[in-house]
């Protein structure tokens, strides 16, 4: 699928087979990785109230939960934060703030470049 002004000099005309650029289309979608954002920040939020209490020193299970712990709210950190950067890129678009396809496509793979996806863990092989 191609986004609306693909190979065109102006958003209005739309990509070949008719598909345009729709305020609303990028609006709706901004919108809803805000939600999944305020999702996940309220995710955080829970678990951190479940940190509270689990100071016991020289305990395993309590260093060990404290590591799991660690891990989850870096990697929740990194997706608030991702969702967010995603939103204001969406809406920009949808708001016609990019000069063409180009633009868009440069904001985005900018993302790419700050936000690295996390390889995928279980059901592999691993050499096998």
């Amino acid at each position: 699928m191609r986004l609306a002004g693909a190979g065109t000099s102006g958003w209005d005309k739309g990509a070949p087979g008719g598909v345009k650029s729709s305020k609303n289309a990028w609006n709706t979608a901004g919108d809803g990785v805000g939600r999944l954002g305020g999702n996940v920040k309220q995710a955080l939020t829970t678990l951190e109230q479940g940190q509270k209490g689990m100071g016991a020193q020289g305990v395993l299970s309590a260093a060990a939960q404290r590591e799991v712990y660690q891990s989850w709210k870096h990697y929740l950190d990194g997706m608030t934060g991702r969702c967010a950067a995603l939103q204001e890129r969406l809406e920009k678009a949808g708001n016609h703030q990019y000069k063409g396809d180009q633009q868009i496509t440069e904001a985005f793979d900018e993302m790419k470049k700050q936000y690295k996806d996390t390889p995928a863990t279980g059901g592999q092989n691993a050499g096998r």
